[in-house]
């Protein structure tokens, strides 16, 4: 195929079509204005022509050249640029199977629905910025033209990416098209082709647009027809092209030269034709679109997940987020009013009936409970010295005799001493950080035989946590479909509370809700633990709902430990089950188990 028909730079203008000879003739002879038919105003490639023009600025740098897209181009290469008369065509083929009547280039992004053809004008444009030389006309069609050409190429893209990379995945869409334009089934596998391949492929693999992965087949095949020599000589030829200045002629010159002459072709003359068994090269180049296309894909595929993972994050932050303020509104209606019921969702909080029946003055031994449950606790949260050991030249410290006699050894060689024969170890507190002690209590109707025993329980953790630090802080929450505050945060409780088991359903996701709010124990910096006083003996729902909240926590560091007064509990996964009768002979129990939780969540 002779290479001026496939030239993306057309030095010649632009050659007048037979619809064009016919409305001038028709002009001349005295006709009408010519009205284009109803079929042709229907058509939107003249739009997208102007839309494309409108854009290519931001491509080009330049605003003088005009863009045409319709079927066909009269070059007969896919596009093609047009120094002359600053004009781009490009052929709406390219588009395919996006419709005309859908694309609109003037809105950034639409591009990405039709990459080829997107890349066939970044081709061009990389031309109308980059290519400011021309073969002088004596020597058009000859070897030498035609070897300039293929220089051009690459060093047009790869000056283009210098400005643009991301257009790289633009140039990369349309590589088949660029490329299989000018080698086909039909082309021999002769020297000169051999090199026309090399430089169109493998100059662009040296320009940035092609991986050495997706080139290889070609590679492979040139050099067996070239010689591994001679490839290396076209290879040292077109890396000093793509080093030549946009308007340097004579230097794109010279190198076209020396391509014809490594070849042992006559520059001046025609391009050598025949030899070579024809369909080689074209396979060959045919495996490096497919593994282009492979390695876009992969990377799209790439994309496409890493877009869905910062969306999905997006979500749930925007979630957690919304999540965060519900709890916190909750604990406000909870935690607002001391015994005052709230019921979630509904509209008025619907506040229901308190289970709270009373309080009386704690027993004797409910204060030595919680005494011992307050060393305990203190124990749990207690954090050791942090040691350091320090190396010096000089005292004070504990003398490292190795390190001593090395010294010795590098004065006596005249060397500056290096050694640290010192060594002085510090041993500084760590400040233990306070609790945050949530205490959620069952009072649904199963719970009634063990009212008392978890109201006991209830203030003896509440005041053993408050005995653990002066920073340290406790809220409990009593909740069945409703949430009754007993202890609202940073409030000791004096006096033991007392209630009725007698409620329907459980809001345990909604009291954690108020807890975790309240007391801040999804936050770091302190030692935090749920305590859950329950049967277990929820709906589905009510325990899914509530298992979310215990693997947030979970999650957050925040411990979580569940204290059963019945037979048979059934305790949410993620939590830590402790089984009592009387929880003022069970301290032990609970300091061991609380101890073993706090440790586990550092």
């Amino acid at each position: 195929m002779p290479a001026q028909t496939q030239a993306h730079v057309q030095h010649q203008p632009l050659a007048v079509s037979e619809s064009e000879w016919a409305q001038a003739r028709w002009e001349d002879d005295g006709g009408p204005p010519f009205e284009p038919s109803p079929a042709h105003q229907a058509s939107q490639w003249l739009r997208v022509s102007a839309a494309l023009t409108h854009r290519l600025p931001e491509l080009a740098g330049r605003e003088d050249v005009i863009v045409t897209c319709e079927p066909g181009t009269r070059s007969g290469a896919p596009a093609a640029f047009y120094p002359t008369t600053a004009t781009l065509e490009i052929d709406a083929a390219l588009f395919d199977p996006v419709k005309a009547a859908t694309i609109n280039p003037r809105w950034p992004g639409d591009e990405e629905r039709y990459p080829v053809a997107w890349g066939a004008l970044v081709h061009e444009a990389a031309h109308a910025a980059h290519s400011l030389w021309a073969t002088p006309p004596q020597l058009r069609d000859t070897a030498l033209d035609s070897a300039a050409a293929l220089l051009e190429e690459s060093r047009a893209e790869g000056a283009h990416l210098a400005r643009r990379p991301a257009d790289r995945r633009f140039l990369r869409a349309c590589a088949h098209t660029l490329i299989l334009a000018d080698i086909n089934a039909q082309t021999p596998s002769d020297r000169w082709q051999a090199s026309h391949a090399a430089g169109l492929v493998l100059a662009r693999r040296d320009a940035g647009i092609l991986d050495p992965d997706e080139t290889e087949p070609l590679e492979q095949t040139v050099t067996g027809i070239l010689g591994p020599d001679l490839l290396n000589t076209l290879t040292a030829i077109w890396t000093a092209a793509h080093a030549t200045d946009d308007d340097d002629g004579p230097g794109m010159l010279e190198h076209a030269r020396a391509w014809c002459q490594a070849l042992g072709t006559e520059p001046a003359g025609p391009e050598p034709t025949g030899g070579g068994r024809p369909g080689e090269l074209a396979e060959a180049i045919g495996k490096v679109v497919e593994q282009v296309q492979a390695n876009e894909a992969a990377q799209a595929a790439a994309q496409a997940q890493a877009a869905a993972a910062r969306t999905a994050r997006a979500q749930a932050k925007a979630a957690a987020a919304a999540h965060a303020r519900q709890a916190a509104q909750t604990a406000d209606r909870v935690f607002a009013h001391s015994t005052r019921p709230f019921t979630p969702g509904k509209p008025d909080g619907s506040p229901g009936r308190s289970p709270v029946t009373g309080t009386r003055p704690p027993t004797g031994a409910e204060k030595s409970a919680a005494g011992q449950l307050a060393r305990a606790l203190r124990a749990a949260a207690y954090r050791e010295r942090i040691t350091t050991a320090t190396a010096s030249a000089a005292p004070p410290g504990r003398l490292n005799m190795r390190q001593a006699l090395a010294r010795d050894a590098q004065r006596a060689a005249g060397a500056t001493p290096t050694a640290t024969p010192w060594v002085r170890t510090e041993h500084r507190p760590s400040p233990t950080p306070p609790l945050r002690v949530g205490i959620a209590v069952d009072v649904s109707g199963s719970m009634g035989a063990a009212a008392d025993p978890i109201s006991s329980a209830a203030w003896i953790l509440a005041k053993a946590t408050a005995l653990t630090d002066p920073d340290s802080r406790t809220a409990t929450v009593a909740y069945n479909r409703s949430l009754t505050a007993i202890t609202a945060p940073g409030r000791t409780p004096t006096h033991v509370t007392r209630f009725k088991a007698r409620g329907v359903g459980h809001s345990l996701a909604e009291a954690i809700d108020a807890l975790s709010a309240g007391l801040a124990l999804t936050q770091p910096g302190a030692g935090r633990l749920l305590v859950i006083a329950s049967d277990g003996l929820y709906a589905r729902a009510e325990a899914a709902r509530a298992s979310v909240r215990v693997t947030a926590l979970n999650k957050a560091g925040c411990a979580v430990l569940w204290l059963a007064f019945a037979p048979d509990p059934r305790p949410l996964p993620g939590t830590i089950l402790l089984e009592l009768t009387d929880p003022a002979r069970a301290t032990a129990a609970i300091a061991k188990a609380a101890t073993a939780a706090l440790t586990a969540a550092r």
